[in-house]
């Protein structure tokens, strides 16, 4: 006796996003990859802190920021002003910042 499989639709993340929040440059769909962006951000900071070896109160300590600040950055980058994302990354982490722009 042959049985039938149950085949699920499969969508990808991208058909989802579309579904979900729209397609790319509607307001809802572009709200959620800057967020998304923000987020990318917080969690580079972090990997980049472990890898220095550092700990969240030592990385303030460099920048003159508190320990709940770089928390709140790691767990999510937005509200993150130029000057405060230079200073964690030169000051911080003796690193360099690169940011492009696209039209």
């Amino acid at each position: 006796m042959k049985t039938k499989t149950n085949k699920m639709d499969t969508k990808s993340w991208k058909d989802i996003k579309d579904t979900v929040y729209g397609k790319v440059g509607t307001e809802r769909r572009d709200e959620l990859e800057r967020d998304f962006g923000s987020f990318k951000i917080g969690l580079l900071l972090r990997k980049a802190r472990e890898e220095k070896n550092l700990t969240q109160e030592q990385l303030g300590e460099l920048i003159d920021k508190k320990r709940t600040y770089i928390s709140r950055v790691e767990n999510n980058g937005s509200n993150l002003t130029l000057k405060t994302l230079y200073d964690i990354v030169e000051k911080g982490l003796g690193g360099k910042v690169k940011i492009s722009i696209e039209l």
